[in-house]
């Protein structure tokens, strides 16, 4: 069983979603604003966050995410917004955001995105991966450069293992998406973006990147010598 805290001022849409996660097996709270999402959040601390883009108030859906990677960056945070909110999702994913889903939505399809994020973020039995100064531990979900800890989302975590575990190889944005989002579908910015926040922490100079390097038309490539 997993705690969900679902963060949405709209009273109907938050008593659907929380209806289907705790049918779904889960311990559901609910906060109506920014300043009651972060206080839970403190209190009580989340295994996921599903996190409305427009909040009452003036703490909104990105001060949150914000707020939430500073003290809690390995907490995942699937962020609704509503469609055709483009620039909003992108800011949303700049920020830290995990995931995303478009208002409106079917309920039964935020379920089994929540399952989706919690399966991936469970520590996994593995071996550390090794590259280029960097040490990933799947097992202890901790990530290393040179020996200083990186403050890896989830899915920058997620991406960073799956470039370790494939160097020197062109992979396609989509590859990306599905391999590391679980999607088959879906918007490639996301990737993009996540490419973007991973690179300016594993990078030593993320406007000339020597270790994840851009194949036009194709994707991305992790040097593992850092040196392209």
């Amino acid at each position: 069983m997993h705690h969900i805290l679902v963060v949405d001022d709209d009273p109907t849409v938050a008593e659907v979603v929380t209806g289907y996660l705790t049918r779904a097996g889960h311990t559901v709270t609910h906060a109506a604003t920014g300043e009651a999402a972060l206080a839970e959040a403190e209190r009580r601390r989340p295994d996921l966050v599903v996190l409305d883009l427009m909040l009452p108030g003036g703490i909104d859906g990105i001060d949150v995410c914000r707020a939430l990677r500073a003290t809690h960056d390995r907490l995942p945070v699937i962020m609704l917004t509503a469609r055709g909110d483009e620039e909003d999702r992108i800011l949303g994913l700049e920020v830290g955001a995990d995931d995303y889903v478009t208002k409106p939505f079917s309920p039964r399809e935020l379920v089994l995105r929540v399952e989706s994020v919690l399966r991936r973020s469970a520590p996994t039995s593995a071996p550390p991966l090794r590259a280029a100064g960097l040490v990933l531990d799947p097992t202890a979900r901790r990530a290393t450069k040179n020996g200083t800890d990186l403050a890896l989302t989830l899915r920058e975590f997620g991406l960073l293992a799956f470039l370790l575990r494939h160097p020197g190889r062109a992979c396609t944005r989509e590859e990306l998406m599905r391999e590391v989002w679980g999607w088959d579908f879906g918007d490639v910015s996301t990737v993009t973006v996540h490419v973007r926040r991973l690179r300016a922490k594993i990078e030593d100079d993320p406007a000339n990147p020597a270790l994840i390097r851009t194949v036009w038309g194709v994707g991305y490539r992790f040097e593992a010598a850092g040196n392209g």
